[in-house]
């Protein structure tokens, strides 16, 4: 008789952990459902833009111009380029996903502004509030400290678009 209280006991124990096992996974899968992956918004091809100030991508400094901005391949979705038009000054910057408050209707490029100082911060396409978010740089994280932060848009296009 204590053997067959054994072989039960053992029995409703896998039968036990199988159940939860099952539990669990079906509770991952309603979670995977639920809440799914945001999908961050990646910016094809090349943008154009003219910015009319100095400014600071990441943690280069770049004078007022004509730029080119793109992600860079293999880098998945999280570093991008800006150089010069004239190939002159590029910079490389990490940007992480973003969403506007509401939708722009033009492709723009958001920068931050302390006093006389203008950081990149955020890059939107024309019709979606997915974008990405410039990481904050050593130089912004020390002036946003002793500063008040104004922003600043400038429209952008695509390349081989007509300029805004």
């Amino acid at each position: 008789m204590n053997l067959e209280s054994i072989d039960k006991a053992q029995a409703d124990h896998k039968g036990t952990r199988l159940r939860h096992m099952i539990l669990f996974f079906a509770a991952l899968v309603l979670a995977v459902t639920i809440y799914p992956a945001k999908a961050h918004a990646q910016i094809i091809g090349n943008l154009e833009v003219n910015v009319p100030f100095q400014f600071q991508a990441g943690n280069t400094k770049l004078p007022a111009g004509k730029y080119i901005i793109h992600v860079l391949e293999d880098s998945n979705l999280q570093v991008m380029q800006i150089s010069s038009a004239d190939g002159s000054s590029s910079a490389l910057f990490e940007v992480e996903p973003a969403e506007a408050s509401s939708t722009p209707a033009k492709t723009e490029l958001i920068f931050n502004k302390y006093g006389n100082r203008y950081f990149l911060t955020k890059l939107f396409e024309e019709g979606s509030s997915d974008g990405s978010q410039v990481l904050e740089s050593r130089d912004e994280k020390k002036i946003s400290q002793q500063s008040t932060e104004a922003q600043e848009h400038v429209p952008a296009h695509h390349a081989g678009q007509q300029g805004n």
